[in-house]
């Protein structure tokens, strides 16, 4: 099976994953709403990687030499900081892309793009046929969205929607440390939203202008910091083959040299084949990076560059800091070893929108089934791994009399009590509402026929296999709940 991003995409619409924003009003580019199913799939890819990260983090494999348990804790910070926070942090400076304008067809494109992109007021003409076009010399443009604190505009209340969700972690590694009594090493978490002027948002939900981030920061010591880069590399990539997203369409790319950010010592990107690239190339689902010192010393001292092997403070034309940092002490102090120094840091950088896009590509499959008549017909079916579903149960009564509807309803209410994302449907055939919930990637049904009155038993359905068994109707809640623990 060849899937598209057409398919999928129709499919989200019609199910009610991802809808256009604003779309009543011809939509507005780069920005997304998530639907009824769509909110709950991007919920539980965020509950999965935070009880992952923080809730159940667990401690296997750590690296040799370091301790065996270290904490992780949580935050959630503005989305509007101290203007100063992104001028010490480089972003103020540094967080642009390079951007072309087409005099002839009037569009905008950023220089890397401009080999793939269509001329659209001539649509006939190949991507990347921009030869007899018009096209400016490439100049910066700051992705930071700017707007404005309190009545009054202008420059002294300038401030700007955060970019990242990272700095916000860093600023606080003083007060976290101080209230949480945390030891290095240690992970701080937050997930939130983030957003970027992008030249060009493309790809469906995979390059937005607002979107969500899962990042984490964790502090440790210089000496063992490569250690940890290793560790946390291969936990990350893990993650989303536990999720189910299969190797063969997953890889873990090493940056080039000279791919690295100023401040990198290493970096690593975990990449999905999504469908709209073609066969053989790959799409940043994560960055997991080893940023040395760099965050804590750039808000203790002020913006750093790199000067040969060394980051120092960037200085103007008289020698004074060109963006200060906080003057604040952001060392750690060891009351063991009576050593203080900054921490290092190891950045697993995660887009809840771009790793909810992924799952959505991969669980898509087409097949055929025969339905009630033996007729084979074609199945739409969202393999998603059962943590993730955005249902998680289907109850159906056979029919619409004999009390089946009544147990059905008794049955529905007790699996919303236990917490289990469920629906209950009573209407259409039963093989077609089946292939409602194969759609929407529901992994079980349970129908409550003639023989329930019976026995007490019912029908469990499986969504991959097909597979039906009898179970006692008044274990459905534990045999569900033991099924999505796996």
């Amino acid at each position: 099976m060849q899937k598209t991003m057409d398919t999928i995409v129709s499919l989200c619409k019609r199910r009610g994953f991802i809808f256009p924003s604003s779309e009543i009003y011809g939509g507005s580019s780069g920005f997304w709403d998530y639907g009824p199913l769509g909110a709950l799939l991007k919920r539980n890819v965020r509950e999965a990687w935070w009880n992952d990260m923080v809730t159940n983090h667990n401690e296997l494999d750590v690296p040799q030499g370091a301790v065996t348990t270290f904490q992780m804790v949580g935050l959630e910070t503005s989305i509007i900081m101290h203007p100063q926070v992104w001028k010490a942090s480089g972003h103020y400076d540094l967080f642009h892309d390079m951007m072309i304008d087409c005099r002839e067809c009037q569009a905008r494109f950023r220089e890397d793009h401009v080999a793939t992109s269509q001329c659209p007021r001539k649509p006939s003409k190949i991507p990347g046929a921009h030869e007899d076009c018009q096209l400016t010399e490439p100049r910066e443009f700051n992705l930071m969205f700017k707007t404005n604190i309190g009545a009054l505009s202008g420059e002294d209340n300038t401030a700007f929607l955060r970019p990242e969700t990272a700095q916000g972690m860093f600023v606080n590694f003083k007060n976290v440390v101080d209230s949480s009594r945390v030891k290095v090493p240690f992970g701080i978490a937050q997930v939130g939203k983030s957003f970027r002027n992008e030249i060009t948002p493309r790809n469906f939900t995979f390059r937005s202008r607002e979107f969500e981030q899962m990042e984490m920061e964790f502090f440790c010591h210089p000496d063992q910091s490569r250690q940890w880069y290793e560790y946390w590399r291969n936990r990350r990539f893990q993650w989303y083959v536990d999720l189910g997203i299969t190797s063969d369409n997953l890889i873990l790319r090493d940056h080039d040299p000279d791919e690295l950010s100023h401040y990198s010592v290493g970096t690593a990107d975990v990449e999905y084949a999504f469908p709209f690239l073609p066969e053989g190339e790959y799409g940043e689902l994560e960055g997991i990076s080893h940023r040395g010192d760099f965050d804590l010393r750039s808000h203790m001292e002020g913006k750093l560059v790199r000067e040969g092997d060394e980051l120092v403070v960037e200085t103007d034309e008289h020698g004074q800091p060109r963006h200060k940092g906080s003057g604040k002490d952001l060392t750690y102090f060891d009351d063991q070893s009576r050593e203080r120094f900054a921490p290092h840091v190891i950045e697993p950088a995660a887009g809840a929108d771009r790793a909810t896009l992924a799952f959505l590509c991969e669980a898509y499959h087409e097949d055929e089934q025969p339905d009630e008549k033996g007729n084979l017909k074609s199945r739409v079916l969202m393999k998603f791994h059962p943590k993730l579903a955005p249902v998680k149960v289907a109850v159906f009564p056979l029919i619409k009399k004999e009390g089946m509807p009544e147990t059905a309803g008794r049955l529905y209410q007790d699996l919303k009590q236990a917490g289990i994302a469920s629906v209950y449907d009573q209407q259409g055939a039963i093989g077609r509402r089946y292939r409602r919930q194969d759609e929407i990637g529901t992994p079980f049904c349970v129908t409550i026929d003639g023989d329930t009155a019976e026995d007490g038993t019912v029908t469990l359905r499986d969504r991959d296999s097909l597979q039906q068994e009898r179970i006692p109707l008044d274990t459905v809640v534990d045999t569900v709940h033991a099924k999505l623990r796996g």
